[in-house]
């Protein structure tokens, strides 16, 4: 079948970082087609994810993540490049008709490549395309103009990171909610709140960051 003949599906972009494989986390995934970035590919089975495709320079994956996965179609490229390996894998996966990217280990190693994940994230949701990055015990979700309803549990810790000045923010379902409030580009006003019960941001201008930090039984 050709790639245009394939019906919109959810994406897991499996990346390096860290992952915890929680059942909210295996939740997001399951039914999901799967790319992985390089390493990533070491989330796979733990995931009982069947990945379509390995993209990246693969720098960073060890000989035996090499030998145990030898069928996996790969799409290799050189180490000097314009875009991460992430990137790459999720530009396949928007080639292949995702209608949303999950980014499985966006988390935890070095500091500029989850920050880059993020950034990704926000910068899909722009254009259209709905994104989340996770490891399991942290989430961010992009934050853009409109109402966003994010199901997360009672005593989930989340803040919100104005990557811009932000436009009449609201939010509800929290101990410290706020009514059209406007929160500049840095500001700490947003960080660290509880949600309490179902929990609505909405946002009128502006883009940032929802980070969560799921309650886990």
């Amino acid at each position: 079948m050709g790639l245009d003949g394939w019906l919109m599906s959810r994406f897991s972009i499996l990346v390096g970082g860290h992952v915890r494989p929680t059942l909210r986390l295996r939740g997001q995934v399951a039914g999901s087609r799967a790319i992985a970035a390089d390493s990533g590919m070491a989330h796979a089975e733990a995931l009982d994810l069947d990945v379509e495709l390995w993209v990246g320079d693969f720098d960073s994956a060890s000989p035996e993540l090499l030998a145990r996965y030898p069928l996996v179609e790969r799409d290799i490229h050189p180490e000097a490049k314009d875009a991460s390996d992430s990137e790459l894998a999720v530009d396949a996966a928007v080639r292949r008709g995702a209608s949303d990217i999950v980014l499985v280990g966006g988390f935890g190693g070095q500091s500029d490549h989850a920050l880059s994940h993020a950034l990704l994230a926000v910068k899909l949701a722009r254009e259209g395309l709905p994104a989340m990055v996770t490891s399991g015990y942290e989430e961010a979700h992009p934050l853009i103009p409109g109402r966003h309803r994010l199901d997360l549990p009672a005593g989930s810790r989340v803040s919100i990171l104005a990557l811009s000045d932000l436009g009449a923010l609201s939010l509800t379902g929290v101990q410290w909610p706020l009514d059209k409030r406007h929160v500049l580009f840095g500001s700490t006003l947003t960080l660290s709140n509880v949600v309490l019960g179902p929990f609505v941001v909405g946002l009128q201008s502006g883009h940032g960051l929802i980070i969560a930090y799921p309650a886990i039984k």
